[in-house]
């Protein structure tokens, strides 16, 4: 005679057994669907847009090229672009969006941003409503004009006015697409906080010790008012400071390099590339 306790058992392990077989046959077919993506072609068009929209491309490793066209085709089957405020989008918005997004992913085993399903495009800088607790139970509402914004589950929602702008001057620190798209790297680990999943274990050391030495310096000097090559912006908190230095890292390279030695070390190992050797 079975007893309860182990029919309950053999349930349990039936389920977990089913379940188990479940995600390995989803994760099979996604990979088997991502294969069969990156098998065709890269279309005439889109290559076009590449030579346009994207002057450092040319400038890049013909390997790295491959790859980030491979990624462009993956991203673009897989996720869904949003037209607001009657923005009819375009394969020039979405070819041109992927692939910024897509060169935080070369060098690396990636699931594509999966959090993310879609990304809303305006056609300039909109306008959301936020609620500041001030810590005391008073909430006020504040009204910002934003070029983009990444939530956690689910979607960036950019401006294209400043997506384009941000492609074609590629050398000034400032690009709107890699900062959301820092931040949707940033948030795969939970919210957003400048600790993004790292390739190891012992690299948070290092990691956490160079990001808050340099972070506070940039507290200090736009306190004091002085310029410096990061945007004061990354002094607001750790997950801007690390979406600021990732837009920097891919722009101005050298500069990051020569005056961040450290700062340019821990970002070249997790993003896996050295933008340094492109220019």
């Amino acid at each position: 005679m079975v007893g309860a306790g182990m029919v309950t058992l053999l349930v349990v392990v039936t389920l977990g057994i089913a379940l188990s077989v479940w995600m390995f046959s989803a994760s099979y077919r996604k990979h088997r669907r991502r294969q069969r993506v990156r098998a065709q072609p890269f279309p005439e068009a889109w290559r076009q847009i590449l030579k346009r929209r994207m002057p450092y491309f040319r400038q890049m490793p013909a390997d790295l090229q491959l790859q980030l066209k491979k990624h462009i085709q993956v991203f673009l089957a897989e996720k869904v672009f949003v037209g607001c405020d009657g923005l009819r989008v375009t394969d020039e918005m979405r070819v041109t969006i992927a692939a910024q997004a897509c060169l935080l992913l070369l060098n690396r085993k990636t699931d594509y941003y999966p959090q993310l399903s879609q990304i809303l495009i305006y056609p300039s800088a909109f306008i959301v409503d936020k609620k500041q607790h001030d810590g005391v139970g008073l909430v006020t509402e504040q009204r910002q004009v934003l070029s983009g914004e990444s939530w956690q589950h689910g979607q960036v929602i950019l401006s294209w006015q400043d997506t384009v702008a941000g492609a074609e001057v590629h050398d000034d620190g400032r690009n709107v697409v890699i900062h959301e798209f820092a931040h949707q790297l940033d948030q795969e680990n939970g919210p957003a906080n400048g600790a993004p999943i790292l390739a190891r274990s012992e690299h948070y050391q290092t990691w956490a010790a160079t990001l808050q030495r340099e972070f506070n310096q940039l507290q200090v000097l736009t306190a004091r008012g002085f310029r410096s090559l990061l945007d004061p912006y990354g002094a607001t908190n750790p997950a801007e400071f690390f979406a600021v230095v990732s837009e920097v890292f891919f722009e101005q390279p050298q500069a990051l390099a020569e005056q961040h030695p450290a700062l340019y070390q821990e970002f070249s190992r997790f993003y896996r590339v050295d933008p340094l050797s492109w220019r």
